[in-house]
């Protein structure tokens, strides 16, 4: 999402030296020699030599997934020396690999991917590392990190821990408050992840107990559905956690159509529309937690400065990361405004 707070540990002022600097003896004491400086030109908005990236990316039928897309071709056109080649964005796990497989065979300088199966497309990564193409994995982890040079993406567990912290301290003074959590695709790590972060964040208040939790699709229509059904069994609670802003859009509606407003409501991606809601504050929803889209502008960043050998501006090392998890926000009335530009559609 936002790019001042996300990218600034990464791409701010730079801190490697120009160069190493060893003072001269003039006696037989030995001096203290200054400690040698990395001599790695860092990552910054000055132009480099040509790069030519390939990326692959994800089919657009989700606004966050649309997102990424955006925010890969975006960042690339800020930098007239970077060639962006990308393929038609796809779900399916064969035709992806056969798209990498273009790329690697057009000998690209680096591939940024985002897998549509992390462990189904390892192959072709370790085959674009094995051929001399650094590989940026776009959050979707690859089963072995032989397969990427360096992994960017967000984080599901804190994502849960935050929402969970949220509304704990909204709940913190309320006895025996009660939550229910609408989760996303089950079967999904993701999922479990996010549910996992946020019920260890709950065992910081005694007073607050999960008492019903429903699994969605990442859809409109499931999750209208879904919360139909929670609000039908829970005759009464105080705070939803939604995972996902696009399933939030139906959730809302259920609530709406429900007339129930006696509960604050979390949500989870960052969208536009419910950016929009929560600054209106006419809504039970209150607060969205980030899961970024900018990790994919992040991720050409960093597939750029590979391809010109610089490390990262604001970081000592020669050499980038090997992973960079990315922070997952807590946006309310308090930050809104702050964080509405980078909303998502």
């Amino acid at each position: 999402m936002p790019e001042t707070s996300r990218r600034g540990l990464l791409f701010g002022t730079a801190a490697v030296s120009a160069g190493a600097f060893l003072t001269a003896c003039t006696s037989n004491e030995p001096k203290e020699k200054a400690p040698a400086q990395s001599n790695q030109p860092a990552a910054d908005d000055t132009e480099g030599k040509p790069v030519t990236i390939g990326f692959a990316g994800p089919q657009a039928d989700h606004g966050w997934l649309n997102a990424i897309n955006v925010q890969a071709r975006s960042r690339a056109e800020k930098y007239s020396e970077v060639t962006l080649e990308t393929t038609e964005g796809s779900n399916d796990t064969a035709a992806q690999i056969g798209q990498v497989k273009t790329l690697i065979n057009k000998k690209v300088d680096v591939l940024v991917v985002l897998p549509a199966d992390g462990k189904a497309l390892t192959q072709v990564g370790l085959e674009a590392m094995r051929a001399g193409i650094p590989v940026v994995n776009l959050d979707r982890v690859f089963a072995s990190p032989q397969a990427y040079r360096c992994w960017v993406g967000g984080d599901n567990y804190g994502m849960g821990l935050n929402a969970g912290h949220y509304i704990g301290e909204q709940l913190k003074d309320k006895a025996n408050a009660k939550v229910v959590e609408l989760a996303g695709i089950d079967n999904l790590e993701l999922t479990k992840q996010r549910s996992q972060g946020f019920a260890d964040a709950l065992k910081n208040y005694s007073n607050i107990k999960l008492v019903a939790r429903q699994a969605a699709d990442f859809t409109v229509e499931s999750g209208q559905a879904k919360m139909a059904q929670l609000l039908q069994a829970q005759k009464q609670f105080d705070a939803l956690w939604n995972h996902d802003d696009d399933q939030g859009v139906g959730a809302l509606r259920a609530i709406e159509q429900a007339g129930r407003d006696e509960f604050i409501m979390v949500g989870g991606a960052g969208a536009k529309s419910a950016m929009d809601t929560i600054k209106a504050g006419d809504s039970v929803l209150k607060a969205t937690v980030l899961y970024p889209p900018t990790m994919a502008a992040s991720a050409i960043d960093l597939a750029r400065a590979l391809g010109q050998s610089k490390g990262v501006s604001g970081l000592a090392e020669m050499e980038i990361p090997t992973s960079v998890t990315l922070y997952s926000a807590v946006v309310s009335k308090d930050n809104i405004d702050q964080y509405l530009p980078t909303g998502f559609s």
